[in-house]
Formats: structure tokens, C-alpha cells, sequence
């Protein structure tokens, strides 16, 4: 068992090595440990003054004239634009509003009515087994919807699930619980050659580690943008459509805002072209705009997914190493790979009487969460965690579990 003078000493020494390690300056932090960005990610420093001026200049004083002065109308394509590169996608695919629930449907409905304009008989949608609760109730109300049967299956059994009768499935890129990360590119792959369509949930993954959806051919992605993104609570949602797709999207939910004439106001509706078929009604601007600002930290300090990513797995090593070093032998159980390649930016631990085992370790100033059965989650957002808050969590917990 390792002292705990002896891994404080190295995580001091990886923090100095750190190249992200300025970037948590940008943050606003205090003495807390806090490892639930994957959660709620951490307020950007800037962000209050943007949205001072969002909030007494362009609403108080300009008013309605923001909407082209201030570029709100705008706003969700210029975002998510922003947005796409940490994606990997180019611009024009990526549109930020909604929830990522709301998303989800005019997605995964859309993935449907393509696979049954292909051909007949398209009328199953597999969705992850696993999935976080909202993304199956929206699987179930689409199915229904669009006459399907839907059939949940685990991820690494999709391949062998996949059949002729397969309109569209629904995956999570991070498992949510686990923080285990399933192979897109394969699963993808095995979508397509059913003659299927994948429909991506990146909320876990987006801002923390490579996604890659214009290289792996995704048809559609989601995600949220308050975890690794930072983009504050609520904030707007984001969807892809990969741009030769766009012409076919067709949204479930046709808004005036997704219109080709939006101020025409005729009672036929038309789609626009490209990434903004995926709108619907107005923008929710004081969160898009939050959003938007928050979005400055990977830009402004020029910040690269694989450096994030790199220092992810670095965090989630050191902290699986100090953990097994400091807590008593039998009172936790990693069930997050070990494997960096099926590894998000979390880690989980099983652990009996997880959610006081939470609580007490909040009350000393370190905070994860807690699901439900037995889960101890720990997120690890680079841009703001440091080496020292790895080891420190780690003692603590050890210190928590003892007494």
C-alpha cells in the first residue's frame, strides 16, 4: 500500500507538468473537490459579465433590435458551429436549442421515416439496454408513433441484433452509470450495413473526449451541453444531421423557426435547408447565449479534444491507483473499464450504502453523486481538475469508508 505522502508528492508533480493546468484559472473554483462535471460542469469565469450584457444591453436597451444587431437569430447554427469541431464534425450540421430529450425524438423519429422511405419493412428501433431512462421512455413514444416495435438490447450485442426489419437504432456513446465507452465506429458501421440508421447520445462524451462523427459516418447525434461543456443548467441542447441527410430530415416537430420562410407566416409548411430544419420554436437566448460565452474557454486557450482526453485517462488512472492504494481491501468495486479504449471520463464504484457514503463525502467537501442501487460516480473534467483533486477525493473516500 502506498503512503499517502508518497502519491501527494506525485500529483503535485504531475499538477506542475500539467498543460491544461492554466486553463482551470478560467473557472470559477474554490476548496471544494468537485468531480461532478459530468453533471454539471463548472461556471466559466467570464460568463456573469456576458450575460450582464446580455441581459441590460441587448434585452434592456436594444430589444427587439437584437435579434439581428445582436446576431440572436442567429445563434443556434453560429453555435453550433462552435460546437461541431469538438464533434468532429465540420460546420453546418450542428444545431443548439431544445432539450436533449427533445432532441432525441426529432431525431430518432426522422432515423425512422428515412429507413421507410428506403424500403418496406422497416419497423424496429433497437435502443441501448442500458440507456439513461429519458432516451428509452423517447424510444417507446417514437415507436409507437411510427408503428415500430422497439427492442432494447446492450450495446455490444447490436451487431447480432441487427436484422432487415431494423428502421433505426439509439445508442449512448459514455454509458451514463458506468461511464463505460462503446465503440462507435464499429457499432456504427454495423448499423449501416443493415441498412439502418444511427442515431448517437453523446451527452457523456462531448468536450471530454474524441467523438469523430463526420469520420465515422453518423447519421444523427445529440448531446447536452451542461456537463463537459459548461454551458450552465438547462442550457440548450445540441442536434446533428450529417449534411448529405439534411435534404431527407424530416422533423417530427416542424416549427416556424425551421421554416424556409420563418416570417411568412403561410399555414403550409415548407422546411429550410440545411441544420436549421432541425429548429423549431424560439430560441431560448439567455441560455444560448450563456452557452455561447462558455464555449470561449476551448477556443480562447486554445484547447484540443485530444488533450483533454489525454489528461482524462491520465485522471482516471492516477485516481483508480490512489484509490486501490488508500481504501480498505473489499469496500469498493471499480465497474468502469479499466481499458482505456472502453473508458469515458468517469469513474464508477460499487460500494453498499453508496448514497450516505455520498453524502458524508460532500459534507467533507468532495463531490461525486449517487445512482441508484449501489453507484458512487466521479467525473473527471479536465479543463478544471487537477491531479491534487484526484488524490485528495481518493484519501477522503479511503478516510470515509473507515469511519
Amino acid at each position: 500500500m502506498s503512503e499517502p505522502t508518497s502519491l501527494a508528492g506525485e500529483a503535485e508533480q504531475l499538477d506542475a507538468a500539467d498543460g491544461l493546468a492554466a486553463v482551470r484559472e478560467r473557472f470559477v473554483l474554490d476548496d471544494v473537490t468537485y468531480l461532478d462535471g459530468n453533471s454539471l460542469g463548472a461556471l466559466p469565469a467570464h460568463v456573469p459579465a456576458r450575460v450582464d450584457d446580455v441581459v441590460r444591453r441587448q434585452w434592456g436597451e436594444l430589444r427587439i433590435r437584437s435579434w439581428e444587431e445582436s446576431g440572436w437569430w442567429t445563434a443556434p447554427e453560429r453555435i453550433g458551429d462552435r460546437i461541431a469541431p469538438l464533434v468532429g464534425a465540420a460546420a453546418g450540421q450542428v444545431v443548439v436549442g431544445d432539450s436533449t430529450s427533445v432532441n432525441v425524438f426529432k431525431a430518432l423519429v426522422a432515423a425512422v421515416r428515412m429507413a421507410q422511405e428506403d424500403g418496406p419493412g422497416r419497423d424496429e428501433i433497437l435502443v441501448d439496454a442500458t440507456t439513461f431512462p429519458t432516451d428509452g421512455y423517447i424510444a417507446e413514444s417514437a415507436a409507437r408513433m411510427t408503428g415500430c416495435a422497439l427492442r432494447p438490447v446492450a450495446p455490444g450485442e447490436v451487431p447480432s441484433a441487427l436484422g432487415d426489419r431494423t428502421a433505426a437504432v439509439l445508442l449512448n456513446h459514455v454509458d451514463y452509470r458506468t461511464g463505460r465507452l462503446h465503440d462507435l465506429p464499429a457499432l456504427t458501421a454495423a448499423v449501416h450495413a443493415a441498412g439502418a440508421y444511427a442515431v448517437w447520445d453523446l451527452c457523456h462524451s462531448a468536450g471530454a473526449l474524441p467523438v469523430g462523427l463526420d469520420e465515422h459516418g453518423v447519421d444523427l447525434a445529440v448531446g447536452c451541453t451542461y456537463k463537459y461543456l459548461n454551458g450552465g443548467p438547462g442550457s440548450p441542447a445540441y442536434l446533428y444531421v450529417r449534411r448529405d441527410l439534411q435534404p431527407r430530415f424530416d422533423s417530427p416537430l416542424p416549427g416556424w423557426n425551421s421554416h424556409a420562410e420563418p416570417f411568412g407566416m403561410r399555414s403550409d409548411y415548407a422546411p429550410a435547408s440545411g441544420a436549421v430544419r432541425g429548429r423549431v420554436g424560439t430560441p431560448d437566448i439567455l441560455s444560448l447565449l450563456a452557452l455561447e460565452a462558455a464555449l470561449d474557454v476551448w477556443d480562447e486557450d486554445g484547447v484540443s479534444v485530444a488533450a483533454v482526453r489525454e489528461k482524462s485517462l491520465a485522471l482516471t488512472d492516477f485516481f483508480l491507483r490512489c484509490a486501490g492504494a488508500y481504501v480498505p481491501d473489499g469496500r469498493v468495486e471499480s465497474v468502469t473499464p479499466a481499458a482505456h479504449a472502453e473508458r469515458g471520463s468517469q469513474v464508477a464504484l460499487r460500494c453498499d450504502d453508496a448514497g450516505e457514503v455520498m453524502k458524508r463525502l460532500i459534507e467533507r467537501g468532495v463531490v461525486g453523486d449517487y445512482r441508484a442501487p449501489d453507484v458512487l460516480r466521479f467525473g473527471f473534467t479536465p479543463l478544471y481538475v487537477g491531479f491534487a483533486d484526484v488524490e485528495r477525493a481518493a484519501r477522503v473516500l479511503a478516510r470515509t469508508l473507515s469511519g
